[in-house]
């Protein structure tokens, strides 16, 4: 298939004038909304602010290291969308200059191997394609004429090629089988991954493209999964990280998980593959190993390619190994055999003698270096605080970092792990609101083990007086409640409504160790809910806090959580809050997307025998204790834990007469993305909250 195809001089005039602003913007240009006067009075974080803050989405340093591109989504609650823009700052830190003015969103910014062009995604009229611009925001031109959207693509390092990314239908639809019935809504369903996380099959997949590249132009595009019915990036995150070039420009590797239907489903099973511009063939360097395999990256002389890899099939949530490999001789080496840590975001100093990477260590992520030689491992930054990406670029090193008082900005990293804010994205906003104290306890669990718990006070705490509290339940189940700043789920909000927030890292949880992490498996009703228990009574023992008015909140396995604990509370708590939770263990088993998941953690099918404990612990088996109100939330398109699990919950307790409220997005999944749902979704939240614990 060639997707290279000329298009009408229309849609270039209105995709041109879209994104070719140069130095001001239109008339109509989506300005954001600043604070009000009143929100600047009140001085306190409120839904309405929290979605007026810049959200810094990406990051590239420029090939000399001495520019950094990133890009800021701000939202415009009035219209219910946001809007993206890129910038660009001295890596040795100063003010930021915005370069597009678009009314529609830029993505995907990669600098052009010699330094003089930037070039991003820009979608206009539908069609979302591949524009440049030189590096002060002048020259804005569209690269591409393709006839769908681009979604990912990046330069060779030669400067010849340019990869990018498209949806290309592999499958056979309804309509291809009656063409004489056009207005047919039917799917006719033969097998499973019909459906996945928030969207049904449209019969595509997200297919690698390589175009020639000359004269700021593409032609000759070549799918290089012809006719393969599979995704790369792996569905459904599309990660760019997946797929990377070899520095001398002549292949490319990329991820994928090459099954189909039952089989995909049941596996996580996915592989590193090389291709070959030269010979155009495709081979597997992970053969036989039967997890994850992702995120692959090649030295700078091309001769070594690193990895996350993790060893156990079918479970998404095991250590993510540091894999490098010889690729002449093939011989891989586990750079974390003895590291009982994960790893993300594996890139390779100038020599190729050390990489870097980010790691979680008790509930923060960190930046640390391994050197290739030696296998040794250094934690290079340390404090409170998340690191989510890295990036380098002749010698200098920058990262992206967060913390649950401050969302994420760019931050420049030296070998002694030193730290330079280079942007500062929210600084109007923290001029003038302040944040509560966070404060990290340990408790002791029921097996005598320790458990770190975050706490975070009110902005004006006073210890004389007592306060209602938050039990925050995390989801996952794998997922560290680390220092991760949350739109939806923000503990600095929770606190500047009055409330106290206890946020434990119960079993389960990432960054302390395999054991710790993987002790939850079969075991949902077990150790972990005792550690939350845990984390509760220990800290309402202290003063400030009202035992008598204590609540519990969480989403998805944390809706679980809560799902569960409103049966064997014992009186802990007086209200809870449950968002895309999975009720009924059984229906959950056989409506999910990704059955590999529930195999793994459940034990396998409640069909099996013997039949698996686990499912012992659903909470529909406890609804006869429910004592205390509920507020459930669900989205309509969340395929992971479908809708009507909310639903069952709902009808349950208004048949028990419990007090309880349903609130359904239509338009929503997992999570809730439009800022008109946002802060309803907030308002909700805060209104159910106040009225049963204040």
């Amino acid at each position: 298939m060639d997707i290279i195809k000329s298009k009408t001089i229309l849609l270039l005039v209105i995709v041109i004038a879209a994104c070719n602003n140069v130095s001001k913007p239109p008339k109509d240009y989506f300005y954001y909304e600043p604070l009000t006067n009143q929100e600047a009075r009140i001085g306190k974080l409120t839904p309405g602010i929290l979605w007026k803050f810049g959200r810094l989405i990406e990051a590239e340093l420029s090939p000399n290291g001495e520019w950094l591109i990133f890009t800021v989504t701000r939202y415009k609650l009035s219209e219910n969308r946001g809007n993206t823009e890129i910038f660009k700052v001295s890596s040795k830190g100063g003010e930021p200059v915005q370069l597009t003015f678009s009314n529609e969103s830029e993505s995907n910014i990669k600098w052009s191997p010699d330094g003089s062009k930037i070039g991003y995604l820009c979608s206009s009229g539908n069609i979302s394609q591949i524009w440049e611009m030189k590096p002060d925001g002048s020259g804005k031109q569209t690269i591409s004429n393709t006839d769908s959207d681009i979604e990912i693509f990046d330069y060779s390092p030669d400067g010849k090629h340019i990869f990018f990314t498209s949806r290309v239908k592999t499958d056979t639809s309804a309509l291809d089988l009656y063409p004489d019935l056009p207005k047919t809504g039917a799917m006719i369903i033969n097998d499973l991954m019909y459906r996945h996380w928030d969207s049904w099959t449209d019969y595509k997949h997200s297919h690698i493209f390589i175009a020639d590249y000359l004269d700021g132009k593409i032609s000759g595009a070549k799918d290089i999964m012809k006719s393969e019915p599979f995704d790369s990036p792996l569905s459904p995150y599309f990660e760019p990280e997946e797929i990377s070039w070899n520095p001398d420009g002549k292949s490319i590797a990329y991820t994928c998980k090459k099954l189909k239907g039952k089989a995909y489903t049941l596996s996580t099973n996915s592989d590193i593959y090389l291709y070959s511009l030269e010979s155009g063939k495709t081979t597997s360097i992970t053969e036989g190993m039967p997890g994850y395999d992702r995120f692959p990256v090649f030295s700078p002389d091309g001769k070594k390619i690193a990895w996350q890899s993790m060893a156990t099939a079918g479970y998404e949530s095991d250590k993510d190994r540091l894999m490098v490999m010889d690729l002449s001789s093939g011989t891989k080496t586990d750079l974390t055999a003895k590291f009982d840590q994960s790893v993300s975001n594996i890139v390779w100093n100038e020599t190729g003698s050390s990489v870097y990477f980010i790691s979680g260590i008790k509930a923060t992520y960190q930046v640390y270096r391994a050197d290739i030689a030696s296998g040794n491992i250094y934690q290079l930054t340390k404090g409170n605080h998340d690191y989510t990406y890295l990036n380098r670029k002749n010698g200098i090193l920058i990262g992206e970092r967060m913390s649950i008082s401050m969302p994420v900005d760019v931050f420049k990293i030296d070998e002694s792990g030193n730290e330079q804010q280079l942007t500062f994205t929210n600084k109007n906003i923290y001029a003038v609101i302040k944040t509560g104290k966070v404060q990290e306890r340990w408790v002791k669990t029921t097996d005598n083990k320790k458990e770190l718990v975050w706490v975070i006070f009110p902005p004006d705490f006073d210890s004389t007086k007592k306060y209602p509290a938050i039990l925050y339940c995390e989801g996952g189940p794998q997922i560290a409640v680390s220092q991760f700043f949350s739109y939806r789920w923000n503990f600095q909000l929770m606190a500047a409504n009055g409330y106290i927030v206890i946020a434990p890292n119960r079993r389960g949880l990432p960054t302390f160790g395999s054991e710790w992490n993987d002790q939850i498996a079969g075991d949902y009703g077990g150790q972990n809910m005792k550690d939350y228990l845990s984390a509760v009574d220990e800290i309402k023992k202290e003063p400030y806090i009202d035992a008598n008015r204590i609540g519990a909140v969480g989403a998805s396995y944390g809706g679980y959580s809560v799902f569960y604990l409103a049966g064997c509370h014992q009186k802990r708590f007086k209200a809870f809050i449950a968002h895309c939770g999975y009720f009924n263990m059984e229906s959950q088993y056989a409506e999910t997307d990704e059955v590999f998941f529930s195999n793994h953690d459940l034990g396998g099918p409640y069909w099996a025998s013997p039949r698996p404990k686990s499912y012992d612990f659903s909470p529909h088996k406890y609804v006869r204790n429910w004592d205390a109100p509920i507020l459930i939330i669900t989205g309509v398109n969340d395929f992971r834990i479908p809708y009507t699990e909310s639903i069952q919950a709902f009808n349950a307790a208004q048949l028990r007469g419990i007090p309880s409220r349903l609130i359904i997005f239509r338009d929503e999944n997992h999570w809730v993305l439009k800022p008109q749902n946002g802060i309803l979704w907030q308002t909700e939240f805060f209104k159910w909250l106040d009225k049963w614990l204040k």
